[in-house]
Parts: C-alpha cells; structure tokens; sequence
C-alpha cells in the first residue's frame, strides 16, 4: 500500500520552499506522482472598496499575486526537474476554500502548510487548514511553518484514543507506519468521569498495525493536571524522537464557522514536525 498521487498547495508564504521540500521527500520515498496547485488569497471586490481606493490599487495587487504565480510554477518545475519525480503544476483563482477540498478528493495524500500569523501571505482563507482537513475526505499532511524536515515518517508517533477519526488516521498513514523504523502508539488514559464507553485500547490498534509489518511499541500514560493534552502529546512526541505524529482531527461546522476539539487546535497552533491528520 503506497501512496501514488500526492497534491501539494503552494501559494507565496516564506514557508513555501520547506513545503516544496517536504512535498519532494515525501513523493519521491513513495515514487508517488506530485502535482503543485497554487491558489492563495483572493481579496472580495467591494462596492465601498472600489470607492475609497484607486483602480491602480487592484491593479497593483493582481499584477503581485500574477509575479508571485510565476516565480512559484518556475520553481516547482525545477524541483520537479531536479530530483526527477512525475508531477505537474496547476493554479486557480476561486475561492480556496472550494477550491482545495474539491481538488484535494481526488489525491491519495494532501499536504499542505501550518499557517503562520506573523507572515500576512500564509493567510488564504478563514480557517482554511481546518476547513480542508475537515472536509477534503483526504488524510492532510501539515507541515510546520518553521523549522526543516530532512526525514518525515521514520519515528512516528500515533494519538491513540480509540475514536473513528484516530481509526481513520491510522490506516490513512499506513503508507508511513509500515515503513517507519518505529512506531509509537500514544495513549492519554482518561479518567474514570470522563470514559462513557468502552474504547479500543492502544495494545488492540498496535497489534492491527503491526499485522501489516510494522514495528510498533505502545506508551501509555495518566493525563497530567498542569499541561494539556495537546502540549502533552508534542512534549512526549519530542520525547519519543518522533518526526511525524498521526491523529484523528475532531471539529463540527456550525453555520458559518467551524468548532475544533482542544487537542486538534493546540497541535495545529504548536506543531513542531509534520502532522498527519483525518477526520
């Protein structure tokens, strides 16, 4: 089981070329066709905006986003040159909000960017991660804004709660647990006020991986008063050596906006390596 047609979202954020790298790692370990969609924000057109500011202002802007466009296509092209991996390029002006769930359905593996608030061109569009993570049907790769990723997948560590989305996530990342050196299934036990069913614990999930070849060890441990679970998850993570984690992404939309669980907003505001993520 491998992954055999991955999509990238590209746009014109300083993370973009760590993205790119990790995108090229993780198509060329899986000899999986890569294809680079570049769609970023696209500002609404207001009657009051066409007002109060000058067509040259529109005009200035749309020539940017067109420079931004052709600096990226010619630097994935080269890439793609570069390191040899079948792959194309393609670009949209809709809404990224349609645009990447839609495109992101027909790919095997989705990867896309953490976005970072202190860099005004990694916002493309209001919760545009969580929408895509939430919506896609897709396993979503995030990769942090910060920081280089040389190896994704060859530590894993997999939240373990026993939930349909963990379950999802799980056999999503098969590709990556079968060939990493270790994998860790990581358990939080909940207390005893908070279990309202029985759950498969993390021996059951561990021993369906290993089924497939991989090798799997289990790390269990009590949820700690002064940290929550998601600081938890990534300061044990990083205790495990782990360059990858693997979890379910638990949210609802309601209206307009969407209502993410406490762990997948930690990790999606803190992540420190590449996270796989299904819901």
């Amino acid at each position: 089981m491998d992954y055999q047609n991955i999509l990238v979202h590209l746009d014109a954020s300083k993370a973009m070329s760590q993205r790119v790298e990790a995108a090229l790692y993780v198509s060329k370990r899986f000899n999986a066709r890569l294809t680079g969609l570049f769609n970023v924000f696209q500002p609404a057109v207001e009657p009051l905006s066409m007002i109060t500011k000058p067509p040259e202002y529109r005009y200035a802007s749309e020539m940017l986003r067109a420079e931004y466009q052709e600096a990226e296509e010619s630097m994935f092209r080269k890439a793609l040159a570069r390191t040899g991996i079948d792959g194309d390029w393609n670009f949209s002006r809709l809404p990224p909000n349609l645009v990447m769930p839609r495109a992101a359905r027909l790919a095997d593996l989705v990867i896309a960017g953490q976005y970072d608030q202190d860099d005004r061109e990694s916002f493309i569009a209001d919760q545009f991660i969580e929408n895509l993570i939430l919506s896609c049907g897709r396993p979503v790769l995030v990769v942090p804004y910060a920081g280089r990723f040389p190896e994704i997948g060859g530590t894993v560590c997999v939240a373990w709660d026993g939930s349909r989305e963990a379950s999802r996530a799980v056999h999503d990342a098969l590709p990556f647990l079968v060939q990493a050196r270790k994998v860790v299934v990581f358990s939080i036990n909940a207390s005893s006020a908070e279990i309202d069913a029985p759950r498969i614990d993390g021996s059951q999930i561990a021993a369906a991986v290993a089924q497939h070849g991989a090798n799997v060890v289990i790390e269990e441990i009590d949820g700690v008063r002064d940290i929550s679970n998601g600081n938890l998850l990534l300061s044990r993570a990083a205790d495990f050596g782990a360059d990858m984690i693997v979890m379910g992404c638990y949210g609802h939309a309601r209206w307009r906006e969407l209502f993410l669980g406490g762990v997948t907003r930690t990790i999606l505001k803190s992540m420190t390596v590449p996270v796989l993520m299904s819901h």
